[in-house]
């Protein structure tokens, strides 16, 4: 028995790439949370996805405390062990009534990261259900420890950056991943999984998190940096991260700046080869 996940749930996770829905906090916590992160796109004029990507936790103490909760943390080293650290975080949004969708895709095919063992978390700041465009799993897609054939379509409603897709996904397989704003869902860097757009009247809010061991090592370019949440870096893989002392640190804004540059001209040159 872990300090979060049952034997069950953890031998679930191992066996189908993704399990949910986990309690995290309230739903008044997640509209507290959605309430600044819709401050910082009044202040920016753009979406937090579009502006803060990679390492959106960089400039914001809270989302930093956000990574950093215990509960989160009990429930990631039920999976990996006591020595965590997060490399990225990201904000996935869609309006009401918007287009835009995520295709089917894994989340390793740009990371980079050797070996592919990020455990992501996706939490739910507002709920996420069928109707808003939650997103689907395919069971198992992860077991050949393999990285499939991605097509970049370059679709402008495609909220991957490159459009990447596998093709061919036999969808009456897929499970949807309904979650209650405040519960989430963990998947591995390798498993299959999409979201539709959203056909509601209201925003669908998530906030995915990239957690590894720290043997897990970047391979696509020097320099990488990682936050230490839990126990410590016992490889030194990766190199410490700046801490936000207020909202839009000029030092940590800089730090997100530049490790976007690095991931984008890695992802860049890797499909020039």
């Amino acid at each position: 028995m872990g300090k979060v996940l049952t034997d069950t749930e953890v031998s679930r996770y191992r066996d189908e790439g993704f399990l949910c829905p986990i309690p995290l906090f309230g739903a008044a916590e997640a509209r507290a949370i959605r309430a600044k992160i819709e401050a910082i796109e009044a202040k920016t004029g753009d979406e937090a996805q579009n502006r803060f990507r990679i390492k959106a936790h960089l400039p914001f103490p809270w989302l930093g405390a956000l990574i950093c909760h215990e509960r989160l943390l009990d429930a990631v080293e039920d999976i990996i062990g006591p020595d965590i650290l997060c490399w990225g975080s990201s904000f996935f949004s869609k309006n009401a009534r918007d287009p835009r969708y995520v295709s089917w895709h894994q989340d390793t095919t740009y990371y980079g990261l050797k070996p592919r063992d990020t455990l992501t978390a996706w939490v739910a700041l507002t709920d996420a259900n069928t109707q808003n465009g939650c997103m689907k799993m395919i069971p198992g897609s992860h077991r050949s420890g393999e990285q499939a054939v991605h097509e970049e379509t370059f679709d402008s409603n495609n909220l991957l950056t490159r459009g990447q897709t596998i093709k061919g996904i036999d969808e009456t397989k897929a499970v949807d991943v309904v979650l209650k704003a405040g519960e989430f869902s963990f998947h591995s860097e390798l498993t299959y999984h999409s979201s539709p757009p959203n056909q509601s009247d209201d925003r669908r809010i998530g906030y995915s998190i990239h957690y590894i061991a720290p043997h897990v090592r970047q391979t696509l370019f020097p320099g990488a940096t990682a936050m230490v949440c839990r126990g410590r870096d016992t490889y030194g893989h990766w190199l410490t991260e700046p801490a936000p002392r207020e909202d839009f640190d000029p030092v940590c804004m800089a730090a997100l700046d530049a490790a976007y540059a690095q991931y984008k001209a890695a992802s860049q040159k890797a499909t020039a080869a």
